[in-house]
């Protein structure tokens, strides 16, 4: 399944591609450290006391599906939601910081494991870091009840040609571990659209996985792109919520000492699914968030 001879952009640059995603894992251990040391000293002047299993429990099970694709804020709200383990009011921060150190173990995970072309990689986490930071400025002036309209449909109607695709309709998905040209130039401009539209909250898991999917790869490419971009963009915001004080230490810790074990279990199943049942979990992923991003929709104030 990680055979790279198919890949034959990513074998003719063996140079760059080493330089890459080695460039790629050191940003990524620096940003940890950086992250770990600021947040360690926030949260120990808290003096919070540990974390209950329950709490741990909610870390486990959230971050196994997140490493799968589902994501982890919807899910993790509604455990917590239920029993009231957070106030609302501190559930954004809780939640950033508590997922931060189980992403970065997602995306060192995958990096490493997961063979996809390394120029690809590069610039497809490279544009969502970009589209993030530049794009968030004009996201912001956006109405979110339209966006999420507009993105929940584009995966429903993403999931629906994957569907046709697999029940032989439609020639869609592929095999590929990189993009060339054209291609490469759409999944870039697409990367850098979901990460600006991060600042509305909408995850980029779903809408990276069904691209990279529509653009011919193998889903199994879309996790390194996905988890990498996202651990790039987590820090960022986790600063801004400690030094507000708007995290929960307990819960955000809770999160942490059962989210990694949960990416590491849930990394070994990504890694044995075969392509098709990859697709279908897929399939599955997309339209869950489009679901979500209705049900969102709805809720969301009226327009005038």
């Amino acid at each position: 399944m990680w055979d790279t001879r198919r890949d034959t952009g990513a074998v003719a640059s063996v140079p760059m591609a080493i330089s890459a995603r080695s460039a790629l894992l050191v940003a990524l251990a620096l940003v940890a450290l950086a992250f770990t040391a600021f947040a360690w000293s926030h949260l120990r002047r808290a003096r919070a006391g540990a974390p209950t299993p329950w709490m741990i429990a909610v870390g486990f099970v959230t971050n196994f599906f997140d490493t799968l694709g589902i994501g982890s804020y919807a899910t993790t709200t509604t455990l917590w939601r239920a029993r009231g383990t957070v106030d609302d009011r501190l559930l954004p921060g809780t939640l950033n910081v508590g997922h931060a150190w189980p992403t970065f173990a997602q995306a060192a995970i995958f990096l490493v494991s997961v063979r996809v072309g390394e120029g690809t990689l590069a610039a497809l986490v490279g544009a969502s870091v970009v589209g993030a930071w530049v794009g968030a400025g004009f996201a912001a002036r956006l109405s979110k009840r339209r966006v999420r309209l507009a993105v929940g449909t584009g995966l429903a109607a993403a999931a629906a040609l994957m569907a046709a695709g697999l029940l032989g309709a439609l020639p869609v998905g592929g095999e590929a571990l990189a993009l060339e040209g054209v291609r490469l130039a759409i999944g870039a401009a697409a990367c850098a659209i979901f990460g600006a539209l991060m600042t509305f909250g909408i995850g980029a898991y779903a809408p990276i996985m069904i691209t990279v999917a529509l653009l011919g790869m193998n889903p199994t490419a879309a996790f390194p792109i996905m988890m990498g971009a996202c651990a790039f963009l987590m820090p960022a915001a986790n600063v801004r919520f400690l030094r507000a004080g708007a995290c929960d230490p307990r819960a955000a810790l809770g999160l942490t000492l059962g989210g990694v074990p949960g990416v590491l279990v849930a990394a070994w199943v990504v890694r044995s699914l075969p392509t098709t049942t990859l697709k279908v979990l897929v399939i599955a992923v997309a339209s869950h968030a489009a679901w979500r991003l209705f049900a969102d929709a709805r809720q969301a104030e009226p327009e005038a």
